[in-house]
């Protein structure tokens, strides 16, 4: 068996131990003559998965008594709706920081549910930077500050939590949820698709205080309504059963691992590796500033790209596909998840220099 380091932002690698215990359990998970696939949701073996997922979650982030967990479907983008839905009131508004291109879709969104405030975008749309906080303009009657700590696209990371007062902080953290510790208590509510540090496509946490709960206007469908979900410990409906119990054995693993301390100091190495060798070589740049630098997507771009072409081909036969910009910023994106491991990076760079020996 030939593994490749796979650089895609999403879905993203997954831990091979985990992999090899899904591969174990596939067909029996643990003497109930079945796969976690078969299994009915309201049956005690699932159940029992469901549980030890959420109290190693609630480990990890150091999630507080006062906030309840929730495992959810639809994704970060479902979330730009259900946000609004539970938590601005109608005839409301709610504000935005717009940090890239998931906080633009985000805020369109939440313009069907009422005002939506920018209250910080970088002008023209250059997303390289966060902009400064003494500049955000929050509004007084905003029911929420949104904002995305980590921007897949462009590769713009909050390193800490804004501090926007008394208001509640709604942060999207799909991309970088569960790779570095997260003062959940500064937030009134956290959401992340699971397939980038969590899991496979299909599971969507919300980590939400209790007092934003039971909120949701009337119209509101029974699904998209947290305190339902809530009532029902997530499972109104059917759940994506498979995904929840493989992000469940990626938090045992991330447990394992040193927890979120020990995953940040990995995740930190692995980032600075590529951003040095990128700052030492001309033919490659990052254009992003360097402290609000993402420690999960590194973007870059050739000095000619007219080598994008060649260079993707190679790196792609050297066994690192998923290195394609987004289709909206071009260039180069590396996605270095907790996955991903440092020889992984390092051989990254290892292929960058070759690159530019023969190009540069």
């Amino acid at each position: 068996m030939s593994r490749v380091f796979n650089f895609s932002a999403g879905p993203a690698t997954l831990p091979e131990p985990v992999l090899e215990q899904v591969r174990d359990e596939m067909l029996d998970w643990r003497g109930t003559g079945m796969s976690v696939m078969e299994m009915s949701h309201r049956d005690k073996p699932f159940m029992s998965i469901a549980a030890e997922a959420e109290a190693d979650l609630r480990k990890l982030l150091k999630v507080p008594e006062n906030y309840k967990v929730l495992f959810l479907q639809g994704g970060a983008t479902g979330q730009f709706a259900f946000v609004p839905m539970n938590l601005m009131p109608a005839g409301g508004s709610a504000d935005y920081v717009v940090t890239g291109s998931w906080g633009k879709k985000a805020i369109k969104e939440a313009g069907k549910y009422g005002t939506a405030n920018t209250v910080a975008r970088p002008a023209d749309d250059v997303f390289n930077h966060i902009p400064a906080r003494d500049g955000w303009k929050l509004d007084p009657n905003a029911a929420y500050v949104h904002y995305t700590p980590n921007e897949t696209i462009e590769g713009v990371e909050f390193h800490n939590a804004p501090d926007v007062g008394d208001k509640p902080l709604v942060g999207d953290f799909s991309s970088t949820i569960l790779s570095r510790p997260v003062d959940v208590a500064a937030h009134g509510l956290i959401y992340a698709g699971a397939q980038k540090n969590a899991g496979p496509a299909g599971l969507t946490m919300v980590i939400v205080r209790d007092d934003l709960i039971g909120k949701a206007r009337p119209e509101t469908p029974s699904v998209f309504d947290y305190k339902a979900a809530a009532d029902g410990e997530s499972m109104l409906n059917t759940p994506p059963c498979f995904a929840w119990y493989v992000s469940g054995l990626v938090f045992k693993w991330l447990l394992d691992q040193g927890g979120l301390e020990g995953m940040a100091e990995r995740n930190q190495r692995k980032a600075r590796l590529l951003y040095d060798y990128i700052d030492s070589e001309p033919f490659y740049t990052n254009p992003v500033n360097p402290a609000d630098r993402s420690f999960m997507n590194v973007t870059f771009t050739l000095a000619n790209p007219e080598l994008d072409a060649a260079f993707l081909e190679g790196a792609k036969a050297a066994g690192m596909p998923g290195l394609k910009g987004h289709r909206s910023v071009g260039g180069m994106r590396a996605s270095i998840y907790n996955a991903m491991p440092e020889e992984g990076v390092k051989a990254l760079v290892d292929y960058m220099k070759d690159f530019v020996k023969k190009n540069g």
